[in-house]
């Protein structure tokens, strides 16, 4: 068993550890059955994952979903044959000869013997032998509750100089109840995919041309982003942040000195000559922050020195990962750099999470629920990893962990996930599908100082060397917006919505009054639509619902008379008539509120 997938195991309950040995016996059942089909294919590899598990095929026959259901019976022979499953110890010699014309299974066995651990193989009765180091289920007969999910291709290994194989991705579950209520959760995210709904709505599009990952906003897209701007921006300056405006690319030896390029080269862009420079688009801002801070000497006074800018940041990404507005190569980063006495370093680290408390409420997460944090330590014993100062990540460590039990945080702490240069505190924000994500990051960094010899003058007229407290008070815009239009299925609060408001005259005698409605509106800082179009009023209202648009306001005969709106709402619900002076106060307090 590797050592990554041991310390895996060793964190889960014994109930999760009994669900992960049953999905890795299905991912067998699946290889198996698969054989069985297709005789001609090679096998590559394929683990339990914590959603089910995959398997990776070379295959010469074209296979699709619509080949599932001949595979699941064929699995389902397998599962009511209940084969037993053994484990058994090779010999490198041994493993050769029975892998021997599989070139997948042939690497892995080759990479075992060059780090000295066991060869283990793991057979389902008299059908099949495949590398393996386990858990499993004693016998194929306690897979309850499988289904296969989707096909993909992947390339081996995850590069792209490798050849494409296919990837076949199932689940399983103990009862066929807990499968039906995973398969139901599967299909309500698949509606609320960020990618379907974004498109549904027209906030955002991708262009071949333009490149991979590089997403464009529309106008509607672009308006969600300008709130979120606006927002954090106000709110960081509220509470004692210099917002400042650095390059999105530096000298090749600004991230040298950092120590980020040897760490993070293979997910850089390659650097670029100009005149006698080599450049390279940056994938991170902290140390231009630092090259601020050391345009002037500065005195302890003056500290804590909060430098804050929303960042563009480029990073390589694998065509195979890249994902909608989640994961793209280029975003911009809510970022700041703290530079701080080291005696005030938690309560500074307080305040940042105060901040994310109150960023994560206003867009309607709750703590807990919706996100909690991870402690992420480092490896003493990996200096390759991280910088050598055992005494340096000790109190960094503690005084992150001091702070996450003073606030009473709901966090856990994982180790060796800790930037190279300190711990840090990850924010992980659970998506539609159940699973946590790394939204944003409070890390602790006491070797950026040494590298970039900061200083400030203390009480004594000596220097001294701060601490850098590096956050994201709202993360990556891009990933920000995806989350939540998945959150709220398109639905967006009336503060962010594109569009707050449609008017909809019922007539063509009403448009005129519609038009001086929509002025008012427009007036009082309402994102408003008028809807004149030659079409019934059933069609309008459709189409305002269909794009989730908060509020119609419907004029007719009577609205104009009486100088009022008829309110109607996405969701359906028909509101009394109100004096369109009281609407429009009505939705800017809402807005000003952040409703």
């Amino acid at each position: 068993m590797s050592q990554v997938l041991d310390d895996k195991l060793k964190k889960m309950s014994k109930e999760e550890r009994e669900l992960w040995a049953l999905r890795h016996t299905a991912e067998h059942v699946l290889h198996t059955a698969m054989q069985n089909l297709y005789p001609k294919l090679k096998k590559a590899m394929g683990p339990a994952t914590d959603d089910g598990f995959y398997f990776d095929f070379d295959l010469e026959d074209k296979v699709s979903d619509d080949d599932f259901p001949k595979i699941e019976k064929e699995m389902q022979r397998i599962i009511d044959a209940d084969y037993p499953l053994a484990q058994k110890l090779l010999t490198p010699a041994e493993a050769k000869k029975l892998f021997k014309g599989n070139p997948y299974k042939l690497e892995w066995v080759s990479d075992i013997e060059k780090r000295g651990e066991e060869i283990s193989v793991f057979s389902m009765g008299d059908v099949d032998t495949d590398l393996c180091s386990g858990p499993h289920v004693s016998s194929t007969g306690v897979v309850k509750a499988f289904k296969l999910l989707s096909i993909a291709g992947a390339y081996w290994h995850g590069d792209e100089k490798n050849k494409m194989l296919t990837r076949i991705y199932g689940t399983a579950f103990p009862s066929k109840k807990q499968l039906d209520e995973y398969l139901a959760l599967i299909e309500e995210a698949k509606k609320r995919d960020h990618r379907k709904i974004g498109k549904d709505l027209g906030l955002f599009v991708f262009s071949d041309l333009v490149g991979k990952g590089l997403p464009m906003l529309t106008a509607k897209g672009a308006t969600i982003r300008r709130e979120l701007e606006r927002f954090i921006v106000d709110e960081e300056i509220k509470r004692g942040y210099q917002h400042v405006v650095t390059p999105p690319l530096a000298k090749v030896e600004l991230y040298k000195t950092s120590g980020h390029y040897p760490y993070y080269k293979n997910t850089m862009y390659p650097p670029m000559m100009v005149d006698d420079e080599e450049l390279i688009l940056r994938p991170m801002t902290c140390p231009h922050h630092f090259m601020l801070y050391k345009s002037e000497p500065h005195s302890y006074r003056e500290l804590p020195i909060r430098l804050a800018e929303l960042s563009p940041q480029f990073r390589y990404e694998k065509s195979g990962e890249l994902t909608g507005l989640m994961r793209v190569r280029m975003f911009c980063l809510a970022d700041a750099h703290i530079i701080s006495q080291v005696e005030n370093a938690k309560d500074e680290i307080k305040k940042v999470l105060e901040l994310i408390d109150f960023v994560n409420s206003t867009l309607g997460m709750v703590k807990g629920k919706d996100y909690r944090y991870r402690l992420s330590l480092g490896d003493r014993g990996d200096t390759k990893k991280y910088y050598k100062d055992d005494g340096a990540w000790d109190n960094a460590e503690q005084v992150l962990r001091e702070v996450l039990v003073d606030i009473k945080a709901p966090f856990f702490e994982a180790p060796n996930e800790a930037a190279f240069y300190g711990p840090k505190i990850d924010i992980q924000i659970k998506n539609i599908s159940g699973h946590e994500e790394t939204a944003f990051t409070v890390q602790y960094d006491f070797v950026m100082p040494k590298r970039f010899q900061l200083t400030y003058i203390d009480t004594d007229g000596k220097e001294k060397e701060p601490i850098v407290i590096h956050r994201s008070s709202l993360g990556a815009f891009e990933r920000t917006m995806a989350f939540l239009i998945e959150k709220y299925a398109g639905a967006f609060p009336l503060w962010l919505s594109p569009v707050q408001l449609s008017i909809i005259p019922i007539g063509e005698r009403h448009v005129e009054a519609a038009k001086m409605a929509a002025k008012q509106c427009k007036d009082a800082g309402i994102r408003v639509e008028l809807n004149d179009k030659n079409e019934p009023m059933g069609a309008k209202i459709r189409e305002a619902t269909l794009q989730k648009i908060p509020f119609m306001a419907i004029i007719g005969d009577r609205e104009m008379a009486d100088q009022t709106v008829s309110v109607r709402t996405r969701s359906g619900e028909n509101l009394k008539a109100i004096h369109l002076s009281d609407f429009i106060n009505r939705l800017s307090k809402d807005i000003e509120h952040k409703l």
